[in-house]
């Protein structure tokens, strides 16, 4: 099956989002598919074709920035021409040209597929507040227009405005979660390099420093946590200089990381394996969470998956894998208090929040969610062939 996949980001862009197309593309190029990704050029040093991972890599220049998105008048035209080399469209919102896009496909034939990662929440501002409705009434088309709509959880698409207007055409898949073992002496070896043993007990945060993640609830959360263990300290790891239109947030928290620099520590952009390292020396990882920007949390799957419990916001979709697997606690959104007393409550008694690794694989398993996806496209393309043929 040849397999076109649309999104305005792909690696090396860090998100939830760019991880869970490259997870996706790549699992389905190494069972034989003929696998393409449309996106942007967003750095103009990126190549503009590439094979990654069996996967063909198609970035488009970039004119213009608009808020966290791009404009590139070339896409559509490219766009084109490779639905009709292609049996499906697989296209990813939120996502500026999501409706030219569905509209092209449905004109040639090509079944279109979305996956709705989440809703678009821009920071507060007339500009933004009319770039948040072209976004939303753009992805608003794509979805009456496409065959399917994938979403991560029932829970999340029925508490968002666009999905449930689309109920009928929901298939709810888990996202692809994947994480490559840490290499022999590797756990130990992060221990040593971030002084862990005098750094008890540990919490992580794998995020973009992004408003909507609530790295601030986290920080005023630590005092009442420093009352229980003096000698806490939260591991961040994740991008948090020069976050693309995140700049006026990262100077407002400037003053709060400095006031807790004694129990706050930055490690930077961590790949796979340094991940896989990372997680078994944290006590608990948080996602405080704060809007619908947010429908899942990764991390928290990852982390479970290496034996760590997680604190995770009462957000829909969110709260989702703790409920699933038993992991940890769910904290009140935006909460501070309610943040500090879920850690508190998950390593006061840690042993009876993990659970066995092949109780969590078995939950969300990476080969589920390929054969899933795989099984949706083959069924649409299938009637689309039935169609023509009548």
């Amino acid at each position: 099956m040849k397999i076109l996949f649309a999104l305005t980001y792909y690696r090396p862009h860090v998100s939830g989002l760019t991880i869970y197309v490259e997870r996706l593309a790549a699992a389905l190029a190494q069972r034989g598919h003929s696998v393409t990704v449309l996106t942007s050029r967003y750095q103009k040093d990126l190549p503009r074709q590439q094979m990654v991972e069996g996967v063909r890599v198609i970035r488009m220049p970039v004119a213009a920035r608009v808020s966290k998105g791009v404009l590139m008048p070339g896409f559509g035209d490219v766009a084109r021409a490779l639905l009709r080399e292609h049996d499906v469209v697989s296209i990813h919102l939120p996502q500026l040209d999501a409706a030219g896009i569905a509209v092209s496909a449905k004109l040639l034939g090509t079944p279109v597929v979305l996956t709705y990662h989440c809703d678009l929440q821009l920071p507060p501002g007339l500009f933004n507040r009319v770039v948040d409705r072209v976004v939303y009434v753009a992805n608003y088309v794509a979805a009456t227009l496409a065959n399917r709509i994938v979403v991560y959880t029932k829970d999340y698409a029925s508490h968002s405005s666009l999905l449930r207007d689309f109920q009928e055409k929901w298939a709810p898949i888990l996202p692809p979660v994947v994480l490559p073992p840490a290499a022999a002496g590797a756990t130990e070896a992060f221990a040593e390099q971030w002084d862990l043993a005098h750094h008890r007990p540990t919490i992580g945060f794998v995020a973009r420093l992004a408003t909507e993640k609530g790295a601030e609830v986290m920080l005023h959360a630590l005092p009442r946590i420093k009352e229980h263990f003096p000698y806490v300290r939260v591991l961040y790891a994740g991008q948090h200089q020069l976050v693309l239109g995140e700049e006026a947030y990262a100077a407002r928290l400037a003053p709060l990381f400095e006031q807790y620099r004694e129990h706050w520590q930055f490690v930077g952009i961590l790949k796979p394996h340094e991940l896989a390292a990372f997680y078994p020396n944290c006590d608990v990882v948080v996602v405080p969470s704060l809007n619908s920007t947010e429908s899942f949390g990764l991390v928290q799957v990852e982390a479970m998956l290496q034996g760590t419990p997680s604190v995770a916001s009462d957000l829909p979709g969110v709260r989702q894998p703790v409920r699933m697997s038993g992991m940890g606690r769910i904290a009140p959104v935006g909460d501070s208090v309610g943040l500090a007393d879920a850690i508190l409550e998950v390593l006061h008694n840690h042993p009876h929040y993990v659970r066995p690794h092949a109780e969590i694989d078995a939950i969300f398993s990476l080969d589920r969610t390929v054969t899933a996806y795989e099984s949706l496209f083959r069924e649409e393309q299938q009637k689309a062939q039935c169609h023509f043929k009548h």
